[in-house]
């Protein structure tokens, strides 16, 4: 008999009805001709407690910290005792396993933890499904390869996950005791992603919060020109108060020109044209699409993935979401037409869109090289029925149809003109664009170019008709929002202020992942550290006073951005976890020995912030203790307090 252990009933259900002979359901299983497909419910596993390596640790203590397990143990989550003990029973019958996870780290980490776990030694092959239609899971049926080419992406994961607990586990618990001799009764959660999330959150409201505005002035001038009208600005030169954005800090330089202006006479000095080719964008990625997403629908992170999550296992519109991969395989190309045909037909919109495309273009987003464990997002080309889906469904579906379409599309043509005036023996400056071939652009709706200017000869005279003087003042930071704080987690290198780690981090970008992102930033707004203030996320009291009492390093991108550059290396069999973990271990005293109840002290009581919502409070005060990062545990041990006392566990329904 032959064993498929699928990553969730979802999947299983989709490999089974792709099998020869009609399904047949069993206890924990399905049957279909000589094969059982059976699942995980998400992680069976996790990493165990303290306490499961020595019982005296379930006491919190400072002195017995840094935690560090000779011998790393799993433990099976409560709620997934029933289906282990299904897989294990099925495993004595096999005489091959299939590994069936999501084709990511985490999907090759959940599934053959329990492998092992349970001691299978025979063979094991690696199905890849990232699309639960049919004619896709056959295909994928067909090309099954040997999961131990997949065993350093395995690796990779188990050191994440043992990273995160040595990580958490520690510094939460050192931090929550230090919390306690300073007065706070409650978790100090920190973890090696959540933790510098909150620090870029805190550091942003203190720039905003601590802004000077300071007044600068610009001068326009609307001049008559041969074949119409344009709007100049003023460069004013550098006899006159600048800041380093060339912006005018004194209004009286300004005032006395443009009273000289008005009817004044000049010419066209310097004319620049150019001519521009933009590609589509292309397909999207899980956190492109959050970023979009957030930004014209107004939806959290975590509500996209909800929402790509359902589209790709309920309605079976979609391709794999979790996925960090712009670009699409080369093989699908010759598929495409009868996709997208059979994906937009039941749509008006898709309808239209699809309409203007010409499917004998081949854009840039065909590359095999850049495709990994998994694509970009794609229908997969079983109609959208409106009425079948939600409102918000529909909207993220049309987003994911419509960056596929666009590669069927022209490159938007652009002209550009820049020209420069010289009235008065001062420089005007003037820019604007035409759109010479509008492409793929009506797909989307983006903001306003700058508008076309008339047709214009260098060498030409130019008449004053009006001037004007503005008083502007600079502006801080905008907060961030679901959508810029995904954006930066993605382009993490930016918020790093070593030249030379920002340099390795441009080919490595990103903290956290595709599938742990929207969870990162629901987990800190659970635990109180953020709140949301209509669409910006801020940092609360508490939040900011964690940060300030961790050291500098434990609340900045950097160390984490490399930690992910570290586990890519291992992933991609060029680097071993040892040495990672030896570092990390290294790493985890020097920021133990900063815990400090004094300056703990001062940190809340000097912290500024927004006042968390009572909910999420009270919920972070009487947690059962599974702080995360990520899907990782990083905290206290589950159902234990700390001053030991049992409480009963909260656990996260299996997804």
């Amino acid at each position: 008999m032959r064993l498929i252990i699928a990553e969730k009933p979802s999947m299983a259900r989709a490999i089974a009805a792709a099998l020869p002979g009609a399904p047949r359901k069993q206890e924990g299983a399905i049957a279909a001709g000589d094969t059982l497909v059976t699942w995980c419910l998400g992680h069976l596993l996790e990493q165990a407690p303290p306490d499961a390596y020595d019982p005296a640790l379930k006491q919190w203590r400072l002195d017995t910290l840094p935690i560090l397990p000779d011998r790393w143990k799993l433990t099976p989550r409560p709620k997934a005792r029933g289906q282990l003990a299904v897989i294990r029973r099925l495993l004595k019958q096999a005489r091959e396993v299939v590994h069936a996870g999501d084709p990511d780290r985490e999907g090759q980490l959940l599934v053959q933890e329990v492998i092992e776990h349970l001691g299978w030694k025979g063979p094991v092959l690696r199905l890849l499904v990232s699309d639960l239609n049919r004619p896709a899971v056959q295909r994928a049926l067909a090309r099954l390869e040997d999961n131990a080419h997949y065993r350093p992406l395995y690796r990779a994961a188990e050191c994440r996950a043992r990273a995160d607990w040595l990580y958490g586990i520690n510094l939460t618990r050192a931090w929550t005791l230090t919390g306690r001799q300073a007065g706070h009764d409650g978790v100090l959660s920190v973890g090696r992603v959540q933790t510098p999330v909150l620090g870029l959150v805190v550091r942003r409201d203190a720039e905003i919060r601590d802004f000077t505005p300071r007044p600068f002035f610009v001068l326009w001038a609307d001049l008559a020109v041969a074949r119409g009208r344009l709007r100049a600005w003023w460069a004013p030169g550098e006899g006159h108060p600048q800041d380093d954005q060339g912006r005018l800090l004194e209004r009286e330089p300004a005032a006395a020109l443009a009273e000289r202006l008005p009817g004044a006479e000049g010419r066209l000095t310097a004319l620049a044209t150019q001519e521009k080719r933009q590609p589509a964008p292309l397909p999207y990625s899980l956190s492109a699409l959050q970023v979009d997403a957030a930004r014209r629908y107004g939806l959290s992170a975590k509500a996209v993935l909800d929402t790509c999550q359902a589209l790709y296992e309920r309605h079976q519109l979609i391709t794999y979401p979790r996925s960090d991969c712009r670009y699409l395989p080369q093989e699908h190309f010759a598929a495409a037409r009868a996709t997208l045909e059979g994906a937009c037909r039941a749509d008006d919109t898709l309808s239209r869109w699809l309409a203007g495309a010409d499917f004998s273009r081949r854009s840039r987003a065909w590359n095999d090289k850049q495709v990994g464990a998994h694509h970009a997002l794609a229908p997969t080309g079983r109609p959208m029925e409106p009425a079948r889906l939600s409102a918000t469904e529909a909207n993220v579906y049309r987003l994911i149809a419509r960056n596929v379409l666009a590669q069927f599309y022209p490159a938007l043509s652009t002209r550009e003109v820049k020209a420069e005036f010289t009235i008065l023996d001062e420089r005007f400056r003037a820019r604007g664009q035409e759109i010479l071939e509008a492409g793929w652009k009506p797909l989307f709706t983006t903001r306003d170019e700058a508008p076309p200017l008339p047709p214009l000869t260098e060498g030409e005279a130019c008449r004053v008709d009006e001037t004007g003087v503005e008083d502007r003042e600079t502006r801080p930071p905008e907060p961030f929002t679901d959508a810029s704080l995904i954006k930066a987690m993605m382009n993490i290198a930016r918020y790093v202020e070593d030249p030379a780690v920002r340099r390795t981090l441009r080919e490595h970008d990103g903290l956290g992942t595709e599938a742990t992102r929207a969870g990162i930033i629901e987990t800190l707004v659970e635990r109180g550290y953020l709140v949301r203030r209509a669409k910006a996320l801020r940092a609360t009291r508490l939040g900011s006073a964690l940060i300030a009492s961790l050291p500098e390093a434990a609340g900045r991108p950097e160390r984490t951005a490399l930690w992910e550059q570290r586990l890519s290396a291992i992933a991609e069999a060029t680097a071993e976890p040892a040495p990672f973990l030896a570092e990390l271990v290294e790493d985890l005293r020097r920021l133990l020995a900063h815990a400090d109840a004094a300056g703990l002290r001062r940190s809340l009581a000097e912290a500024r912030g927004e006042e968390a919502a009572a909910a999420s409070t009270a919920r972070s005060a009487s947690r059962s203790g599974r702080t995360r990062s990520g899907s990782a545990r990083s905290g206290r041990t589950a159902g234990q307090n700390p001053r030991g006392k049992r409480r009963p566990a909260r656990r996260r329904s299996p997804s």
